[in-house]
């Protein structure tokens, strides 16, 4: 396991960063007004899902325009304006999967965009972080974080990404632990998984990457970190990037 994964058990995948101010380019400040009202769950692509180690390696990205394509409109009220519950996700849902297709065509076309639904809404970690300024720490930090992530998984998909097919997220179920309140700067308590694994097929070839953190709202996963929970550069990551479908370690982050 890669020392920015170990890392993380101090700050739990959702800590407050020095650096938060400057992450951001211009596309994320469009992603983030629509942020909320993206965060929408339909019915979507059946993915397989099942359980499977990751490391990091890092990857630089320039950073992006955001994709103008209309979201899809959620159904009831936006899922992080609710309040939390202690539901447990299941490993695979109709949700999940409707967010994995969103989150795997904003890494076919490199932009962030497509893929907001499947990223932890704002609304919820507003909900969740005891800090001075949640909504700048998920606009400034993660979400940027996260553009700068689906950009270098963009470039990893190689000369023709549109081309790769998604075969299936594999979530480690095992490993899902219970974060409670008071925690990592936490006002309220959520479950979280680490290191999923993205499996597709390009050229021929079964391959793969991590998701470093999923974290639940409302009994349902959520990418909050995609590349690394912890960076020591600006730039995008690519988790655990491996030919097959790779395997996932336990890390104890929260």
């Amino acid at each position: 396991m890669s020392a920015v994964i170990l890392a993380a058990v101090a700050l739990a995948g959702c800590g407050q960063s020095a650096s938060a101010s400057g992450r951001v380019s211009a596309g994320v400040a469009a992603a983030r007004s629509a942020a909320a009202s993206t965060a929408a769950n339909g019915p979507g692509a059946v993915l397989s899902v099942t359980t499977t180690t990751a490391a990091v390696s890092v990857t630089p990205a320039r950073r992006h325009p955001v994709h103008r394509r209309p979201p899809r409109r959620p159904r009831g009220p936006a899922p992080g304006t609710l309040p939390q519950t202690p539901a447990e996700p299941p490993a695979t849902s109709p949700q999940l999967h409707a967010e994995m297709a969103d989150f795997w065509r904003a890494v076919q076309v490199g932009r962030v965009w497509p893929g907001v639904p499947a990223f932890f809404p704002e609304a919820a970690y507003v909900q969740i972080k005891a800090i001075s300024d949640p909504q700048a720490d998920w606009r400034n930090r993660l979400l940027g974080d996260y553009v700068l992530d689906v950009k270098a998984a963009h470039q990893l998909l190689g000369a023709d990404p549109r081309a790769a097919k998604l075969l299936g997220v594999r979530v480690p179920e095992s490993y899902a632990h219970w974060v409670p309140p008071n925690v990592c700067y936490n006002s309220s308590g959520y479950w979280e998984v680490p290191n999923s694994r993205v499996v597709y097929s390009a050229h021929g070839q079964v391959r793969s990457f991590g998701i470093a953190s999923m974290i639940s709202w409302r009994g349902v996963w959520y990418i909050v970190h995609l590349g690394a929970v912890l960076r020591s550069v600006n730039a995008g990551v690519v988790d655990d990037p491996a030919v097959g479908p790779g395997v996932s370690a336990y890390s104890g982050t929260c």
